[in-house]
């Protein structure tokens, strides 16, 4: 499974997510390859699931992708929520 982080630069906010997305994972128990990336590269990179901030993320929102949009990019529960919803739950 890959999990690709979405945010407008492709810079700090991302690489943040991206180590709260491993962390979240683990706890989990769930392998994923997870990397990050920004808005306009994203749109031709395959992924399983993209995560991001909700305004951004939706931008991807084509019908096809599976997104994950996050209200706070830092809150660990918000994200561990979200990853339990849409890959466990929905997967």
């Amino acid at each position: 499974m890959k999990i690709l982080v979405v945010c407008g630069n492709g810079l700090g906010s991302s690489f943040i997510v991206e180590m709260n997305v491993k962390k979240a994972l683990k706890e989990l128990n769930i392998e994923a390859d997870v990397s990050h990336t920004d808005l306009a590269t994203s749109k031709t990179e395959p992924a399983d699931y993209y995560i991001g901030s909700k305004d951004i993320i939706e931008n991807l929102d084509d019908g096809n992708r599976k997104i994950i949009p996050l209200i706070n990019l830092l809150n660990q529960q918000e994200l561990m929520d979200a990853l339990q919803k849409q890959i466990i739950v929905e997967g």
